[in-house]
């Protein structure tokens, strides 16, 4: 684990959005120097989706070389491809389309109507597909992505991972299906902790009042299948960026010092 988290606390969830995009073009283009190329793992959501439109239309976006980039996904609907409600459909919305990404190197999870029978034969395609793209330095079953991204759920939950749910106790495989979730749709695919936590570093989004107390809970110490949130943490960094409502019911020994 890469030690404790770090909290950055934003004034609205607007200049959250585009401090984040700004951090995270920062990172790409660290990692494209360093090592050619990039990995970051998306995250769908009014917060994930509000970055990615930050990044569209941010004057630097055009530093990251967009076809050295792999764009993976933390989780997804399962449902039809045309579906507005995949994460994959609203993040080409919102910024995929406008950036010359190469096709092979966006990785979207599979839809219901993409030839699987289920949602665990579609996560085991995808968990294929992740192992196919993990090195032999990466030492997992999956890449060493550069950053990873997770909204948080008023409930702690992130990617499809919910508390006491049987998918944020799974240990060995990295993919899973989702049965049952308390959120519509019920049936999803989900990276799980073990996948998640090989990332270098992992930004978890939260703003606004609803989310403030599974912030609080989240950071307080809780049990990870109580609260999914708090066993999402990168190899080097876990980054909590967040805005004023959402850090509003932090214990102020968690506060940051210098917030933007």
């Amino acid at each position: 684990m890469s030690g404790a988290p770090q909290l950055v606390v934003h004034r609205d969830k607007e200049l959250m959005a585009q401090a984040a995009a700004a951090r995270l073009i920062t990172k790409v283009v660290d990692a494209q120097a360093a090592r050619g190329s990039a990995s970051v793992v998306l995250t769908g959501g009014r917060n994930g989706n509000g970055l990615l439109a930050a990044l569209a239309s941010s004057p630097a976006r055009d530093a990251i070389d967009w076809s050295r980039l792999d764009l993976w996904w933390g989780d997804e609907r399962f449902v039809p491809a045309d579906d507005p409600e995949r994460n994959y459909t609203q993040a080409r919305e919102a910024l995929l389309d406008a950036v010359p990404l190469d096709p092979a190197r966006v990785h979207a999870m599979p839809a219901s109507d993409a030839g699987h029978d289920d949602a665990d034969s579609a996560a085991a395609a995808y968990a294929a597909e992740l192992a196919a793209a993990a090195r032999p330095e990466d030492h997992g079953k999956v890449p060493t992505f550069d950053v990873l991204m997770l909204g948080v759920g008023p409930d702690t939950h992130v990617a499809s991972l919910f508390p006491e749910h049987p998918a944020v106790r799974e240990t060995e495989r990295t993919v899973v299906g989702v049965h049952g979730a308390p959120k519509p749709p019920p049936t999803r695919i989900s990276l799980t902790l073990p996948a998640i936590r090989a990332a270098r570093e992992v930004w978890l989004l939260a703003a606004g009042e609803d989310k403030a107390k599974a912030a609080a809970l989240a950071l307080s110490g809780p049990g990870e299948v109580q609260a999914p949130a708090s066993g999402a943490y990168g190899r080097a960094r876990t980054l909590w960026l967040l805005d004023k409502a959402a850090a509003s019911e932090l214990p102020r020994s968690l506060y940051p010092p210098a917030s933007a």
